[in-house]
């Protein structure tokens, strides 16, 4: 008995009983809450950079169109302005936990979605411009970028699902509650049905 008494008094006891402790907390999800918070930040750091890769191809693809369809300088001009806004919105640290911020930034990345397709489909009118290998390349990149916004929301979109209902329930909403109180719902894309298909515009 003094044998077992020394064993769990000594630092094998402290270690075996500090392991116990670790497992038995592992395993009831108190580390759910920030791996989830993870997720859902890396989701939308991706999120970010899809975008980003779009407003990268914009100027190019505005230049391309211009030498061969000057004329449509209205639909050019709402590109490069809905670009220019979606590029100068401010992000700030709790976007995803700001409504306000997110749904502004939600509305200036639509808004040069709806430029960018209706400079798209002024392209029907110019077949010299349809067959231009530049504009062809600018359109793939185009097309595969927009596929990958899609992906990247989705991506978000799942990762902000499982965050915000573990907060909801339990053990979660315990954790919560006691430990990462400071975490808050995030925000999420209001997608209707069909918009997260990539839009068909054909050249």
């Amino acid at each position: 008995m003094q044998a077992l008494a020394r064993i769990w008094n000594g630092p094998v006891g402290r270690i075996g009983l500090l392991s116990l402790v670790a497992a038995m907390l592992a395993g009831c999800g108190i580390n759910t809450i920030p791996t989830l918070d993870e997720r859902a930040q890396a989701a939308w750091s991706e999120v970010l950079n899809q975008y980003q890769r779009r407003a990268d191809l914009i100027p190019n693809l505005v230049e391309t169109v211009k030498g061969f369809a000057e004329q449509e300088s209205k639909v050019l001009t709402e590109v490069i302005e809905a670009r220019a806004k979606a590029t100068q919105v401010q992000i700030p640290k709790d976007i995803l936990t700001n409504k306000e911020a997110f749904d502004k930034f939600q509305e200036a990345q639509n808004n040069l979605s709806g430029a960018l397709g209706r400079l798209l489909v002024t392209v029907e009118r110019y077949p010299d411009l349809k067959s231009n290998q530049n504009f062809l390349a600018l359109q793939s990149q185009l097309e595969g970028t927009e596929n990958r916004i899609a992906i990247a929301r989705r991506d978000y979109i799942a990762a902000v699902r499982d965050y915000n209902t573990e907060l909801r329930t339990f053990p979660g909403r315990l954790w919560h509650m006691i430990l990462y109180s400071n975490l808050e719902p995030m925000q999420n894309f209001s997608v209707s049905e069909g918009a997260m298909d990539t839009p068909k515009v054909e050249f």
